[in-house]
């Protein structure tokens, strides 16, 4: 009896139409994952583009209120900018607004990674307490400017009357130039530590518990722990937040508004407050758009510069 052994089976080239239908079920593909970016794509090129181009374009404009009635702006180049910058006010807003975001920056995040660290450890009623330090987050910053313009007044003021129970003078907090920066900075930190908090407090989450252990037998615990492990591994974190705090409070301007409108003396005046001033009371849309303008500059600038020296310091 002869055995035939079967060989493998052939293999079929695929004709020309599995092909087509191959290429077509792709082209499915990509049309629906850009039909769904689609709403993202306009609606951020209509709520975001348009508006900085509109801006950049007014920072180069005579733009008044003639314009609403004329539609006639002309185009004055870079007057704007050359007007914001010589302007006597110019020097205050931008050391004001220097001040403001290094003072802000500083407390905020602190007091935000000191927080953190706090809460990294399990308590009883801890998830509680760590909800409560979000309410300044979560308020209207309209409520919570009122509230605190209620605690800082000079006469009754719940934080004069606390001071003047242990024999402290009444201090001028909103009405005095040497210190209604302080304490707008002060208001500034307060709403900003809970977006620090939280972020930071993440990114400890994400922290591996083996490397304290590991950490521990080679002798790192507290502030050495703290400095060789927490703070290397942290670092990603600490970049986010920081150029995200800074672009947040160069910006601040409810603030600023509620408590003291500029004042006194334009001591709390920056350069968003200036760029409201410019276009809302004096109803100089160019040159208001050209501070605006300015600010954008310069928070693109310190993010890029902040995000390569971070990234130079982390490859070394």
């Amino acid at each position: 009896m002869t055995t035939t052994l079967a060989g493998p089976a052939p293999v079929v080239a695929p004709g020309p139409g599995a092909a087509r239908r191959r290429s077509r079920a792709r082209l499915r593909e990509r049309t629906a994952q850009w039909l769904f970016l689609v709403p993202a794509i306009a609606y951020v090129f209509v709520f975001f583009g348009y508006p900085i181009v509109k801006n950049l374009v007014m920072g180069s404009q005579d733009y008044t209120v003639r314009t609403f009635v004329s539609g006639e702006a002309p185009w004055v180049g870079l007057d704007n900018y050359a007007e914001v910058v010589t302007s006597s006010l110019f020097r205050t807003t931008v050391l004001n607004t220097a001040l403001f975001t290094v003072g802000s920056i500083v407390g905020q995040f602190v007091i935000g990674l000191l927080f953190a660290l706090f809460f990294k450890r399990r308590f009883p009623l801890g998830n509680v307490l760590r909800s409560l330090l979000l309410l300044p987050w979560l308020l209207p910053m309209i409520a919570g400017t009122a509230v605190w313009k209620w605690i800082l007044d000079q006469d009754g003021g719940v934080l004069n009357e606390a001071l003047g129970s242990i024999g402290i003078a009444p201090v001028h907090w909103l009405t005095s130039p040497d210190v209604a920066l302080i304490a707008v900075v002060m208001v500034n930190v307060w709403v900003g530590i809970p977006f620090n908090m939280t972020l930071l407090y993440s990114g400890l989450q994400n922290i591996p518990d083996e490397l304290y252990e590991a950490g521990a037998l080679d002798g790192a615990t507290g502030a050495k722990a703290f400095w060789h492990i927490t703070w290397p591994n942290l670092r990603p974190v600490v970049s986010v937040v920081l150029v995200l705090g800074v672009i947040y409070t160069l910006k601040v301007l409810d603030i600023i508004l509620g408590l003291t409108g500029g004042g006194p003396a334009n001591a709390t005046q920056t350069l968003a407050t200036d760029s409201y001033r410019r276009s809302f009371q004096e109803f100089s849309f160019g040159t208001g758009a050209a501070v605006s303008n300015i600010l954008i500059v310069v928070s693109l600038v310190f993010a890029v510069v902040y995000l390569r020296v971070n990234k130079r310091a982390v490859d070394e």
